[in-house]
């Protein structure tokens, strides 16, 4: 629905710091503020669906993705015992 608003000075300059704040346009930002006082927050159109895509990284068989945080946390310490040494 297209319709022609006029805000009141105190409402727009909080619409522009809200604007701001979320970087949303001015459409969506009054939307979402209609619908909190509305009380219609919870009807929002449903969000695009969210897939996950697989890649392939190519690493070779017997390596465990899970484990690369310990991985690195161990050479982190073997290279700081290596400073340590000198």
């Amino acid at each position: 629905m297209r319709t022609t608003l006029t805000l009141d000075r105190d409402v727009a300059d909080r619409l522009e710091k809200e604007m701001r704040r979320t970087r949303k346009g001015l459409k969506a930002t009054i939307n979402d503020a209609l619908r909190r006082g509305l009380r219609m927050a919870g009807t929002s159109p449903r969000p695009v669906r969210f897939e996950v895509r697989p890649h392939a990284f190519g690493v070779r068989p017997g390596i465990d993705l899970d484990r690369m945080n310990q991985l690195v946390d161990e050479l982190d310490a073997e290279h700081a015992a290596r400073k340590l040494g000198r």
